[in-house]
């Protein structure tokens, strides 16, 4: 029962948006009576909730084995790229729920997501070796920002460039941070 409500959480979620959501839209969807669904559920944020921390672990663990598969290779910023780009089109209906209709404090796990990206990519430029000079975590936290507001914008607003050029492009100007010797 569980499942079949967060399934049909998601679905409304997609078509109603989350200020348009409710809990007896959710048990429509679900073929069940607000009363059961009650049983399971307090109110239509604990639903929508797991489903977006669903979302957000899901999305985590694509980024993140696309991150660390792309690692050694010699295109690692380029294939990185794509494979986010894959991972966040995979499910741009609920990226654009996250990104444009929950205030981006909303939640915790979101945070903590990006926190955890920053540390993979500070360890990857440990790993690597770069950026000489840079503080690393800066760097780090500039590179995630960087990467996330392109990416993030391609899928949700995608511009009149084909896919292939804006990956070429933001893999210049990554490889280009990456190489610069800091001004400081």
């Amino acid at each position: 029962m569980v499942e079949r409500i967060l399934a049909a959480g998601r679905e409304v979620l997609l078509v109603r948006g989350y200020e348009r959501t409710s809990t007896s839209r959710i048990a429509v969807k679900a073929a069940i009576s607000p009363g059961s669904l009650y049983q399971y559920f307090p109110d239509k944020e604990a639903i929508l909730d797991q489903v977006l921390d669903r979302y957000v672990d899901q999305l985590h663990l694509r980024i993140t084995d696309a991150f660390v598969s792309n690692l050694e290779a010699t295109d690692s910023v380029r294939s990185t790229i794509g494979a986010l780009l894959d991972a966040l089109e995979g499910d741009a209906g609920l990226l654009r729920v996250v990104y444009e209709q929950l205030p981006r404090n909303a939640s915790p796990q979101r945070a903590e997501f990006v926190r955890r990206i920053d540390d993979l990519v500070t360890t990857a430029l440990l790993f690597q070796g770069r950026p000489a000079v840079r503080p690393v975590r800066a760097a780090a936290w500039i590179l995630v920002r960087t990467i996330e507001s392109v990416t993030v914008g391609y899928v949700l607003d995608p511009p009149p460039i084909d896919r292939e050029s804006v990956i070429d492009e933001l893999t210049r100007l990554i490889e280009g941070y990456l190489i610069a010797p800091s001004a400081t």
